[in-house]
């Protein structure tokens, strides 16, 4: 008699399967109720509040008052600290952002389709490998591709490798940037205390010069280029939320350097 043995699928193979499944998971009935209630009160706040933001661009190309729809496409990647303001600064430019099927993820996707984006469904836990892919056809297309590089769940300040690999894939160069603002309200106890921006607040926008990498970038490098950007993210944050706490001086010398 013999014994018939169920196999498993191994650590490697569930690693995968995991990254493609973009399914959405299942929601409490209280949850389903919430998801256009939160998407739509949340639009209302940035919707009435974008408008007062008086932004400074300092580097950058397409990304500040350059932007054409015609240039070549990027991919854009910023912490998820200044999601509000961003998500305002950046809106109608046809761009695709990664987007978690969580619940959050899913009345975030509705704020941010209202203001123009498209989304990728996927994130560094789930899904991520099909959203990479569906971003990589987009930029194919002309559109810009975006990350919250410390999204959906943190750590806080620490980028996750996508926009690297994304870069690698579709040949496109990396945007690196920052928003700092004078007046926000911040939320302590929110894992990447998050900051909204009160109304008529100044802001400025750091955007590091483009990071390139290359499509025949080999392991380590593309290690490398993960470090670089993770020291240049940090380096564009320090700058722009330290930005309302120098001299006129001092912000001089700063232009002066970006510009």
């Amino acid at each position: 008699m013999t014994e018939e043995v169920k196999t498993q699928p191994g650590e490697n193979e569930q690693r995968v399967i995991v990254h493609y499944d973009t399914r959405l998971p299942k929601l409490t009935f209280l949850q389903r109720i919430l998801i256009p209630m939160i998407g739509w009160a949340v639009w209302a706040v940035i919707r009435i509040l974008g408008p007062t933001i008086r932004f400074e661009v300092l580097g950058g190309q397409k990304a500040g008052r350059d932007y054409r729809p015609d240039l070549p496409p990027n991919v854009y990647a910023f912490w998820h600290r200044c999601i509000i303001s961003a998500t305002w600064y950046f809106r109608n430019r046809n761009a695709v952002l990664m987007n978690t099927t969580n619940f959050d993820g899913q009345w975030t996707r509705r704020v941010i389709e209202r203001l123009g984006y498209d989304t990728a469904q996927g994130s560094s836990t789930r899904g991520g490998l099909r959203g990479l892919a569906v971003m990589a056809r987009r930029l194919e297309e002309g559109v810009d591709a975006a990350f919250t590089i410390d999204g959906p769940r943190g750590p806080k300040y620490v980028a996750k490798p996508g926009p690297v690999m994304l870069a690698r894939r579709a040949g496109r160069p990396i945007v690196l940037f920052h928003i700092g603002l004078e007046r926000a309200w911040t939320l302590r106890k929110t894992w990447d205390l998050m900051q909204i921006p009160k109304p008529f607040t100044r802001a400025v926008l750091m955007i590091a010069p483009l990071l390139d990498v290359l499509r025949d970038a080999d392991r380590e490098t593309l290690e490398e280029k993960h470090r670089e950007m993770q020291k240049t993210l940090e380096r564009v944050r320090d700058v722009a939320e330290s930005w309302f706490s120098l001299t006129e001086a001092e912000r001089e010398r700063e232009r002066a350097e970006w510009n």
